[in-house]
């Protein structure tokens, strides 16, 4: 059964059960309200007319119904009594409005009471039929008790009168019920709306899921509502918010939470903010914030995602290796088809010795580069980088030299080889394209690697225009380039983060002659040293 129907049927029924049992109860209290109010009326009257003295002092007659019976039948016309019975202590009626019944004893054995001098109101069975009655005795000049006095109004015309006021009630209780039916119908379909017409199984369902989808995903995730309280928070928010996890992040205000959090503002603008850098518990995270809207596109909450800057880089870094060995060995492909299409063509000439040439100059250039990376430079990660890079930059017909004093040999095992690749590859990649895009025709770029002292020096020059003052305060800024291209500006972003992680300096100036001159610094040793490659 759909949950609509159930709300139908359950607020139904409960009106129901509720309005049928006041409705008894209200006519039940109408009735008995209507009983004593007709006994009040009728005890008032029987008392009115014992303290009559024409009919006290008709009781002295011979025969005391003929001055008693036309007074009391007059009374009994002029007001709403059934019957006013009129009898001596003994019972016999001196007044009755059935005139045959006068001199007979008055019936419903509830004359002992008022003999007694007490004033009732009694319900029984009269010559008349069931009747409500009030009673009180009649006394002399010498306070005794000489007759009664019965004033009755039959049941059936109580019933009669209360019948009126039963079919009013009734008639609102249908209205009421009417209603209330029409409402229940109305709430219904408003929680059916509310909750988007899924039935409370899918509502669980839903919300198993999305709390699963929240612990999958790697970003932080925090929902608030318009008062600012957390909702909602994945595993990631918490462990970068607090990382011994030992405060209940959800139910707590934001700004308790994470100070600097602009979630709030995002619920008064109603305007999305999207990647921007703050600091949580001193981690640089990337974050984007989104307005909350409900169906009728009210602002309701705000949600944020964020992410370690640091793993935003590194996951760029990762791309950027991947393309960077890519592009060398397409580059060493391209180059050695090169020279076996020329050495190919040089044979079918027959010019056997010009080959030979070809050959041994390549071979002797290769080998003179090999040995020396693997005298000077003999890790073979580094020297992988130098040998990619070496034939990238004759495909781009820029030099490549490596200076002959340069020094590697002494790189400690805790420093990452994977920083290393990076600096060094991004540092050639932005030397080869500043080249190629400077006006000089002679285009080269110049590395030197020195291992000397406590510290690892990288430098990188380059044959291009220089690094304007314009822009020399963004160049290590994340995206931020001066070519025009799209994808552009990660690299010497990325230089400088692997440069901060090894915790070392990376500065540049501009050559006399020309270029830029890239310089990086790293400590050997460094106490609270750990190698970020293993950990990630």
């Amino acid at each position: 059964m759909r949950l609509q129907t159930r709300l139908i049927l359950l607020i139904g029924s409960l009106l129901f059960v509720v309005i049928i049992a006041l409705t008894f109860s209200f006519e039940r209290l109408l009735v008995n309200t209507l009983e004593k109010n007709i006994g009040t009326s009728a005890l008032k009257l029987a008392k009115t007319v014992a303290l009559m003295d024409v009919i006290r002092d008709a009781f002295e007659d011979k025969d005391p119904s003929i001055t008693i019976q036309p007074i009391v039948e007059k009374i009994r016309m002029e007001t709403d009594a059934e019957y006013i019975v009129i009898g001596n202590k003994d019972g016999i009626r001196y007044a009755h409005p059935l005139s045959d019944r006068i001199g007979q004893k008055m019936v419903g054995g509830d004359n002992g009471p008022v003999l007694k001098g007490m004033s009732i109101i009694s319900e029984a069975v009269g010559s008349m039929g069931p009747s409500l009655r009030g009673k009180t005795p009649i006394y002399n000049d010498k306070n005794e008790i000489i007759g009664i006095v019965s004033v009755g109004i039959l049941k059936e015309d109580i019933e009669a009168s209360a019948y009126k006021y039963r079919n009013r009630v009734i008639l609102f209780a249908g209205i009421a019920l009417l209603m209330g039916s029409l409402g229940a119908i109305w709430i219904s379909s408003r929680v059916k709306r509310s909750i988007h017409g899924l039935e409370p199984k899918e509502i669980g369902l839903l919300y198993q899921e999305k709390k699963a989808i929240l612990e999958t995903i790697h970003e932080g995730i925090i929902a608030i509502n318009l008062d600012g309280i957390v909702t909602q928070a994945n595993h990631t928010a918490k462990k970068l918010i607090d990382p011994m996890e030992s405060v209940e992040v959800t139910g707590q205000h934001i700004r308790d939470v994470v100070p600097d959090s602009r979630l709030l503002e995002v619920i008064q603008t109603g305007r999305a903010e999207k990647d921007q850098e703050m600091m949580i518990n001193e981690s640089v995270v990337v974050v984007n914030r989104l307005p909350i809207y409900d169906h009728q596109h009210r602002v309701v909450g705000a949600v944020s995602s964020f992410r370690n800057k640091s793993e935003l880089l590194r996951l760029t870094e990762e791309l950027t290796q991947v393309k960077r060995y890519t592009e060398a060995l397409r580059a060493q492909t391209h180059e050695y088809s090169n020279k076996l299409y020329t050495i190919y063509g040089l044979i079918q000439l027959e010019s056997y010795q010009e080959a030979m040439d070809l050959i041994t100059h390549e071979s002797n250039v290769h080998q003179n580069l090999i040995h020396f990376l693997m005298s000077e430079i003999p890790d073979p990660i580094v020297g992988g980088i130098l040998i990619g890079k070496f034939n990238r930059a004759n495909e781009l017909k820029v030099r490549l030299d490596i200076d002959e004093s340069s020094t590697f040999k002494e790189l400690p095992s805790m420093i990452s080889r994977n920083h290393l690749v990076t600096i060094i590859g991004n540092l050639i990649d932005n030397a080869l394209d500043a080249s190629l895009a400077g006006s000089s025709k002679d285009k080269w770029v110049k590395t030197l690697f020195s291992d000397k002292g406590d510290t690892l020096l990288i430098e990188v020059a380059d044959s291009g225009e220089g690094i304007s003052d314009e822009v020399a305060s963004n160049v290590f800024e994340l995206g931020f380039s001066t070519k025009k291209e799209s994808n552009r500006g990660f690299g010497l972003a990325i230089v400088s983060g692997a440069v901060q992680q090894l915790g070392g300096t990376i500065r540049f100036r501009n050559a006399k002659r020309g270029g830029a001159i890239f310089t990086v610094v790293i400590p050997k040793v460094r106490g609270d040293y750990h190698d970020t490659s293993r950990h990630h």
